[in-house]
């Protein structure tokens, strides 16, 4: 069965499909936009957000001072450790100083500059009502404009010719359209294959323990598709946006609200009581996105967040509360640590704290000396009781391997960009996220793309129309 022909067809439900969905039918296009989830979980991991990182060179609406292009360019590359596309990167960059205003056309609100512990007034802004409600303003917006949307529509495949597009199919159902944005997502949902992906660590399965903070409808079916029907791959596929979160989360969809941001005010320690990281190596913002990665290295992928009573206020409350006690060794016991191996951790680390004038709000002076590994900034001793601890897992958002595209969201096959076959979101965010995360970055490489993909999309079905007509 062959459905109604469309000029522009946009796989996806979240944030870059509805940014490509609108750009294309802006452009005067016919769209009809094929979301997998039902209704009332439409977004992807576009609903559980809260921000995008903008660059501009002074204070603007909801932004306070300045976030100049390459302080940003050097804020991505330190994060992916050089791993990603300059130009994309670039590009990503240049857009996210130009789109609040096209996103507040279509309904989207931001809220006034934050202020406090989480630093980041200055380089993000962040949605009024949350991700929820910039996905449900976009498609109101695609609604009134004339975007067809459909619900409950799992492409399961894509008809190719020699690189182009011909038609997506949902079982039997085959879907035309002259050009198609792919927006649908990684892997990170499909166990079997983040399984394949990680492997076995002393003979345990690493990914049977990870919790997926996002959509349970991100199975990867698409990208796998593409890779195995000639389309060029990027990135790592063991590589992901993976947080330190909250062991007792859901194993879907507990979002935002399972973060715990109290690592760089104590020690984390594994099952062993052993520390193995640094926890004051920079900026949270910056760098708890590579905490899941570093717990899911360790044994049964479980690590233990560690503070005392100073830390309390200073990082954004949990949800759960976590375990209590008033004394370091019954904090062990509760934890089910060996008391006398994470007294030896504690009593090595507090020995170490050379305690200057500690701000959280800088890269301060309290560091720690002649201990592997060190702490950087923000070390304090933990001599303050009650002490506290939080049980965490790794929780994968997106996964980073993708699909290789140009400065136009064309997806390439064979090292040559389809004329009609376009990728945006996290799908293709490999490209400029190699590994590693800084806070509102996905959401921006999914703003920037899916506007560029539609635009392109929109252009394409156009020549297509012409030569048709011809």
């Amino acid at each position: 069965m062959t459905a109604t022909k469309y000029e522009v067809l946009v796989i996806g439900g979240g944030n870059a499909a509805l940014c490509a969905a609108l750009t294309a039918r802006e452009a005067g296009a016919s769209v009809l936009l094929l979301e997998s989830a039902p209704r009332e979980w439409r977004g992807g991991n576009s609903q559980h957000t809260r921000n995008l990182r903008c660059m501009h060179e002074a204070p603007q609406d909801v932004l306070t001072d300045a976030y100049p292009e390459e302080e940003y360019w050097q804020d991505l590359k330190k994060v992916t450790g050089g791993i990603t596309d300059e130009a994309l990167a670039r590009l990503v960059i240049r857009d996210s100083s130009r789109c609040r205003d096209w996103m507040r056309r279509h309904g989207v609100h931001f809220q006034p500059a934050l202020s406090g512990t989480l630093q980041l007034s200055r380089t993000n802004a962040f949605f009024m009502g949350g991700g929820k409600a910039l996905v449900n303003a976009y498609y109101r917006s695609a609604e009134q404009i004339g975007v067809r949307i459909r619900y409950q529509a799992p492409v399961d495949r894509l008809e190719l010719r020699e690189g182009r597009f011909v038609a997506a199919c949902i079982g039997d159902e085959r879907i035309e359209a002259k050009a198609c944005v792919v927006a649908s997502g990684g892997f990170e949902s499909n166990r079997e294959w983040m399984r394949a992906a990680w492997g076995q660590i002393k003979g345990e399965w690493v990914a049977d323990n990870f919790l997926i903070r996002g959509t349970r409808f991100n199975m990867g079916t698409l990208l796998k598709f593409l890779i195995e029907n000639g389309a060029d791959a990027i990135g790592d596929p063991t590589q992901s946006h993976c947080v330190a979160i909250d062991a007792r989360a859901p194993l879907f969809d507990g979002g935002i609200c399972t973060r715990v941001d109290s690592v760089s005010l104590g020690i984390v320690v594994n099952q062993h009581a052993e520390r193995f990281y640094d926890e004051g190596e920079d900026f949270w913002p910056k760098r708890y996105a590579i905490w899941g990665r570093l717990v899911a290295q360790q044994p049964g992928q479980i690590a233990y967040s560690v503070i005392d009573a100073k830390a309390i206020g200073r990082f954004m409350p949990t949800v759960f509360p976590g375990e209590k006690a008033q004394s370091l060794p019954a904090l062990a016991l509760q934890l089910g640590l060996d008391q006398a191996a994470f007294m030896r951790t504690v009593d090595a680390y507090n020995a170490a704290c050379r305690v200057g004038t500690f701000d959280h709000a800088v890269l301060d002076d309290c560091h720690t000396e002649g201990l592997a590994p060190p702490k950087t900034h923000w070390a304090l001793p933990l001599d303050t009781p009650p002490f506290h601890a939080f049980a965490l897992k790794p929780g994968i958002t997106f996964t980073y391997l993708g699909v290789k595209v140009n400065e136009q969201a064309a997806v390439h096959f064979s090292g040559k960009p389809s004329s009609n076959l376009f990728a945006a979101g996290e799908i293709m965010a490999g490209n400029v996220l190699g590994k590693g995360y800084t806070a509102g970055v996905g959401m921006t490489i999914g703003t920037a793309f899916g506007r560029i993909a539609g635009t392109q999309a929109a252009a394409a079905a156009r020549i297509e129309g012409q030569r048709a007509a011809a």
